[in-house]
């Protein structure tokens, strides 16, 4: 029992010497430690999170939907029922067509979105996703409703087209 007491308050004692559980080594009253400085963050240290891969493909690449799709999708559509309100973001930009992936219907089926914020409407194919606190818009969709793709888009969603 000693000799596990005594292993204790040596271990203890060298984690106060490298900085451990009692934290860096130094004299505390002259706010000297053996600590290094913290580094200094500059915006072009913090990686780019930009939902469109930076590899070099540009939005008008990985958008493979034609302008006669995009202009069809964005024409006006009456009918169908509505099925709630979402808040979207951008899907996977290199899955092609125009759709959205959302928790609000249970097979996959043509609809319309309306951003809640400009009034722009999307027809586009629903795809059924486990109810997971959010939509994805793709990114076709996205440059129908003119939406950023960096931001989120508060959506009206409507069954039928």
């Amino acid at each position: 029992m000693r000799l596990g007491l005594m292993f204790l308050v040596l271990a203890l004692g060298g984690c106060a010497q490298i900085g451990g559980l009692f934290g860096p080594a130094g004299d505390p009253a002259s706010g000297a430690t053996d600590a290094p400085a913290a580094a200094v963050v500059t915006p072009a240290a913090v990686p780019d999170r930009s939902p469109v891969p930076t590899t070099g493909r540009s939005v008008d690449s990985l958008d493979t939907t034609t302008e006669a799709e995009r202009s069809a999708a964005a024409a006006p559509a009456a009918g169908g029922g509505r099925l709630g309100q979402v808040v979207a973001g951008l899907g996977d930009p290199s899955k092609p067509g125009i759709w959205l992936e959302t928790p609000l219907v249970d097979r996959e089926q043509p609809g319309r979105a309306t951003d809640r914020a400009s009034g722009a409407s999307v027809q586009l194919t629903l795809i059924p996703i486990p109810d997971s606190g959010g939509s994805r818009l793709s990114l076709a969709a996205m440059r129908v409703l003119d939406a950023p793709l960096s931001e989120l888009v508060e959506l009206d969603v409507f069954t039928g087209g």
